[in-house]
């Protein structure tokens, strides 16, 4: 069964270059600008990493445990990906 959600129509001032831009980057992703607008805000919003990724941020952070790529060899590596 499909969700309903309740939308509220609402106007905001935006700065004339930033709209133009936002409309640019809607249409390249055949989008609307109120589905554009709305979905990077609703990213904004809720975007919270969970426990795993911030376990994760930290030990990046740290430089734990982090192993060394020489470059002579990273071709070999990608490959091997």
């Amino acid at each position: 069964m499909e969700r309903i959600v309740e939308r509220k129509q609402t106007s905001f001032r935006l700065r004339t270059d930033l709209l133009e831009r936002l409309q640019v980057v809607a249409k390249n992703e055949n989008r609307s600008l109120n589905n554009f607008v709305e979905s990077a805000l609703m990213d904004i919003i809720y975007r919270k990493p969970n426990a795993t990724t911030l376990e994760a941020m930290k030990e990046a952070e740290s430089g734990k445990e982090l192993d060394t790529l020489p470059l002579n060899n990273f071709k070999d590596y990608v490959e091997g990906l």
